[in-house]
């Protein structure tokens, strides 16, 4: 299994926002909270000296890069990321087959732990 699938859609715009904001990553965690139990927790680093040893880098194809935190690998085994745009509004569409069940808004899900596993 790999640990994240990014779509094309996805690469395109983390190298949007690293070049639109003049950022090194655009950053993802999982933190505790949200209606569900845990949330999605979006964020960028400004340099490469932010990044952790521990932490999953992605590249996109333009080089940019894609982080996701150490901590927060175990949540995101297998997930895919798209970037949508639709009536609505544009959006990071996160399909996480860890997740158990989620908020109506698709920021807060909840996680069955006992078939979580942390990668060899």
């Amino acid at each position: 299994m790999s640990i994240l699938t990014l779509t094309n859609a996805a690469k395109t715009q983390i190298d949007t926002i690293c070049s639109e904001n003049n950022v090194h990553a655009v950053v993802l965690n999982m933190i505790g909270g949200g209606c569900a139990g845990f949330e999605y927790k979006w964020s960028t680093y400004s340099t490469p000296d932010e990044i952790k040893e521990d932490d999953e880098l992605f590249k996109t194809d333009a080089g940019n890069t894609f982080v996701i935190g150490a901590e927060s690998v175990m949540f995101l085994l297998g997930t895919t990321i798209d970037y949508k745009k639709d009536i609505m509004g544009s959006f990071f569409d996160i399909v996480n087959p860890n997740a158990k069940s989620s908020c109506g808004c698709g920021v807060s899900v909840n996680f069955d732990f006992d078939k979580l596993s942390v990668p060899a």
